[in-house]
């Protein structure tokens, strides 16, 4: 970091929640500042307690905390540190959310349904958040759901360089796991030097959860390494029924590219066994070694983390990030 922010650095305050220290820690490292103490309890009931061990007053807090399960848990304790840092005065209160809890849960399919992404959004800003970043959110419209700013932040430059430096832009192609995600895709696709695009028809029964239906790949994958991305991999069923298609289609290597490792079981096993060559993902939920195999790559999001809470601290522009592209 440069110095020129460095005499209001006494103003930034950075504040974890439990579910992912070891990010914390590299956000910390990579700002140049400490973490805040903090006492941090359960009770015996299941209540949260946290109390801040140092005055927060007229500070610009960042308040950071990864959603892995048991989500509810964690989603409680990060509004029950950002009430406190209200009630402490703090002069602007901004929740990191790396992976935005219920984002899946962005729209009624059906009548009697939540809308709870939606609510999650209303919480954070009942609990005294003026503003969020975020991490490659499942739909863009979720932005529209916090009355307040929403840095929504994308880990496709760092998954993209990665790929580009250990496997090239020479006769690969870009997939799209389904035919909702094929924008994304294109900006993929401009990223890895115009590759050609292609997706998976699939099918989903909108009364089981975590099973879909994968049917036939649409565009040209014959003889191509295929990079399929996804926003998350949560059991894995969708990305490995990909795959298998692809397979089937005569693709040569398929390298999974994806920002959320939420990897809920069966999902290793789904995935070391699916015949993908790699399978990429970053830490914005902490990936427990027990969820690890061999062909698991797991970037650090972190550099990115860091670089939009001093955009953020410093009022800058956190759109610069990406070139002006985002």
């Amino acid at each position: 970091m440069t110095a020129n922010w460095i005499d209001n650095q006494k103003n930034l305050m950075l504040f974890a929640g439990r579910a992912h220290p070891e990010l914390a820690e590299q956000v910390a490292k990579e700002l140049d500042v400490r973490i805040t103490p903090q006492t941090a309890r359960d009770f015996a009931n299941g209540e949260t307690f946290v109390r801040f061990e140092e005055s927060v007053r007229g500070s610009d807090a960042f308040v950071l905390q990864s959603h892995p399960a048991p989500l509810n848990e964690w989603v409680m304790e990060q509004l029950i540190m950002i009430d406190a840092l209200k009630r402490g005065s703090a002069k602007r209160i901004t929740a990191i959310l790396p992976f935005y809890p219920y984002a899946r849960q962005d729209k009624k399919h059906r009548g009697r349904e939540p809308i709870s992404a939606r609510l999650i959004a209303d919480l954070l800003k009942t609990a005294g958040a003026d503003r969020i970043v975020t991490v490659d959110l499942h739909t863009d419209q979720i932005q529209g759901f916090f009355d307040g700013p929403v840095d929504h932040m994308h880990a496709q430059g760092q998954l993209s360089d990665y790929i580009r430096e250990k496997y090239g832009t020479d006769n690969i192609a870009v997939v799209s796991p389904d035919s909702g995600r094929v924008r994304v895709a294109e900006k993929w696709a401009d990223t890895l030097g115009g590759a050609p695009l292609a997706f998976i028809h699939k099918t989903r029964d909108p009364n089981v959860p975590n099973q879909v239906v994968s049917n036939r790949v649409v565009g040209e994958v014959e003889g191509r390494t295929c990079i399929l991305i996804d926003d998350m991999i949560d059991t894995g069923g969708t990305i490995a029924g990909a795959v298998d298609i692809l397979r089937k289609a005569g693709a040569g290597d398929v390298i999974i590219a994806a920002t959320h490792g939420v990897l809920s079981h069966p999902a290793k096993d789904r995935l070391s066994s699916c015949g993908a060559k790699e399978v990429i993902v970053t830490n914005t939920l902490p990936i427990a070694e027990e969820k690890q195999f061999p062909t698991l790559t797991v970037l650090s999001i972190a550099p990115l983390l860091a670089r939009t809470i001093k955009e953020v601290f410093e009022n800058g522009s956190v759109t610069s990030l990406f070139n002006g592209s985002a």
